[in-house]
């Protein structure tokens, strides 16, 4: 059985570490570290220019019905950034609340033409959220429609922007707005293209902020790899509030091809997304490990135009089948190691095609060095499970936080011959190198998770529902159901002398601090936390009581807040039995009942495309994303799929 970090120091382990490292351990044993092809950073925005200026009447952006020259494109970001220059300076870092769009896309080109700092939000920030960036950063303005920004910046200056307002995910207007009070005061390092938000530990989230050299270096491997070029489109689908979007937009805009933002219902309905896909023609797409993988359980469709995918973002369960036409890609890598960090392709004609066992995460980047390393920082021997840690032109500048910089990127041991690497930066994640150099992921080394995708911080998600004068404590779990795919429980002890606070107001209040990945599925309120023989809390046992805790009789309120009924109780069609049993199983809540909102009961994009893939599987019938989020409650949704199973009479 492979040790861990913590295991691995045996007296051969210590005598791996003592011998001379870069070549090969004492023993003979190869040490963990691998290499990329060599790389030279580049431009991205000049290489934006310089096909405007040769191409200018190719597609840049095709919205529906209407396409956005490279001409068109780069007229509209002038205009823009001519409207911004007064009030925005290179180095400043601006928030953008817009969708995937043409805006969007828009807008960061005008940012990057100006120097300023592009700092996603997404579309739908919590205003809570929002005011934490806000007081910890120093934003120069946020950018969106003012219906969606905090009150102090609906309440300030705005200037009006000439930003596309028709097509997918367009805002009805657009503003730069500045807000009158004292702004934060960390600021971007210099040479910073872009800033993204990852959750942070403090309960407040943190910025790391990436240079063009090391964004250009993974747009170079992209194209190199699918041979993106004029002619090709590629999907803008990823969420904005995360990094891979930013991949997606600059490897089209760098390469000739064209973008196509993506309508929100193809992430909630993986039919959806591949009725898009072949509606649109399109070529290449990124897209979140949890979506596609409802697509390798059935056929795939062979009328696609597409040529390559890239999945990212969680732990792949299987291989694609011999039946996939695309050149699928498991990618691999932190936003503090710029979107990509490595990658395994995997094609119709491998000898492994569809086999159902993970694939690796695979090889490094051009430009990119991994070393997996023990409790103390040195290279474990291939085949050792230990932490990752990755270097070279991938890296980010660093956290707007200085003293998490320090902590998090760290310099390799001294004697360890790593050339053109002064940095590593330590992923926290536990992987095992191969003996051809590419990794397995294991998991995580501390307490963060994976949800849908996303790493959430549980510490980000206690302190968000400790803000509540009603709490005196919260602590979450992490449920995970048989192939592995987690939710979030929050456990809440309620403050002393405070009236018991319903679970469901306690999670509509953390709303506005978190993202959607990061809202519990469920709260319960507890007396006490367990603690184990350390005396820290429990939180195995509390996941533990959370799983094994049945129904209470009906009409009653359990725990999660919501009405609970056993499994047969006011269920009348077979469509509302499988529809409950399938989302009690999803979300690990057996109190859910026929009244209950699926998204309110915890429902997210990733539970509406699994739900709606075992209806089809079960029932033979094929509903739409919409359907269900439209649907009053689930009852009122079985209803729909009961009209929808039931044959019409002959001449009706």
């Amino acid at each position: 059985m492979t040790q861990s970090p913590s295991q691995s120091q045996s007296p051969t382990a210590s005598a791996r570490s003592a011998a001379p490292l870069g070549t090969g351990f004492a023993d003979g044993t190869v040490p963990s570290i691998a290499r990329g092809p060599s790389a030279e950073p580049s431009g991205v925005l000049a290489r934006f220019e310089d096909l405007a200026r040769r191409a200018p009447q190719a597609p840049a952006v095709i919205d529906r019905t209407e396409t956005w020259t490279y001409q068109d494109l780069d007229a509209a970001a002038a205009l823009v950034a001519a409207d911004l220059a007064d009030r925005v300076r290179p180095g400043d870092l601006v928030g953008v609340c817009l969708d995937r769009s043409t805006a969007l896309v828009v807008t960061a080109v005008a940012l990057a033409r100006i120097g300023a700092v592009y700092l996603p939000l997404g579309p739908r920030p919590g205003e809570r959220r929002l005011q934490a960036v806000t007081e910890d950063l120093d934003v120069a303005c946020l950018i969106g429609d003012p219906t969606v920004l905090p009150a102090e910046h609906r309440d300030g200056e705005h200037v009006p922007l000439l930003l596309p307002t028709d097509g997918v995910n367009a805002p009805a207007t657009a503003v730069a707005a500045f807000a009158g009070s004292v702004r934060g005061t960390r600021r971007a390092p210099e040479r910073a293209l872009y800033a993204v938000l990852t959750s942070g530990s403090t309960g407040r989230p943190k910025a790391v902020a990436v240079a063009e050299s090391s964004l250009s270096v993974a747009l170079d491997w992209y194209r190199a790899e699918t041979g993106l070029g004029p002619g090709d489109r590629q999907s803008l689908l990823i969420g904005v509030a995360f990094d891979p979007h930013l991949l997606e937009l600059w490897a089209a805009l760098t390469s000739g091809a064209a973008l196509v933002p993506a309508p929100d219902d193809t992430r909630w309905d993986s039919r959806v997304l591949t009725d898009w896909w072949r509606d649109t023609a399109l070529t290449h797409a990124v897209a979140a490990t949890p979506t596609v993988e409802p697509l390798l359980d059935r056929p795939w469709p062979q009328d696609l135009k597409l040529r390559h995918l890239v999945v990212g973002g969680d732990r792949m369960r299987r291989r694609p089948g011999t039946d996939v036409t695309a050149t699928v890609h498991n990618a691999y890598g932190p936003a503090e190691a710029t979107v990509v960090t490595t990658t395994h392709t995997m094609r119709a004609t491998d000898p492994h095609a569809g086999d159902p066992t993970p694939p690796p995460i695979g090889t490094a980047l051009p430009g990119v060095t991994l070393v997996v390393t023990d409790g103390e920082g040195r290279p474990v021997a291939r085949g050792h499970e230990g932490e990752l840690r990755v270097g070279g032109h991938c890296l980010a500048l660093g956290y707007l936080d200085p003293e998490l910089t320090a902590r998090r990127f760290v310099p390799p041991p001294h004697d360890l011959a790593l050339p053109a690497v002064d940095r590593l930066y330590r992923t926290g994640d536990r992987v095992r190198m191969n003996a051809d150099g590419s990794l397995d992921f294991l998991g995580r080394l501390d307490d963060q998770v994976k949800i849908s995708g996303v790493r959430i911080e549980p510490a980000e998600v206690e302190a968000a529902f400790e803000q509540d004068p009603r709490v005196r404590a919260a602590v979450v779990s992490v449920l995970r159901d048989s192939s592995g795919h987690g939710r979030l429980v929050a456990h809440v002890r309620p403050a002393a002398g405070a009236a018991e606070p319903a679970p469901g107001d306690l999670l509509d209040a953390v709303r506005s601090w978190l993202p959607e990945q990061a809202v519990p599925a469920a709260v319960r309120i507890v007396d006490a936390f367990p603690l184990d023989a350390n005396g820290k809390v429990d939180r195995p046992a509390l996941a533990a009581q959370a799983r094994t805790q049945g129904p209470v009789p009906s009409g009653t309120t359990t725990t999660d807040g919501l009405p609970d009924a056993p499994a047969t109780s006011n269920v009348v069609t077979d469509s509302e039995r499988l529809v409950l049993a399938t989302v009690r199983d999803l979300l690990g809540r057996p109190g859910i009942g026929p009244g209950d909102n699926f998204t309110d009961a915890g429902g997210t994009s990733v539970v509406a495309a699994r739900l709606l893939a075992t209806v089809e599987r079960e029932a033979g019938v094929r509903m739409r994303a919409p359907e269900l989020l439209r649907s009053t409650d689930l009852r009122a949704f079985a209803a729909l799929l009961d009209q929808r199973r039931t044959p019409r009479p002959e001449g009706a």
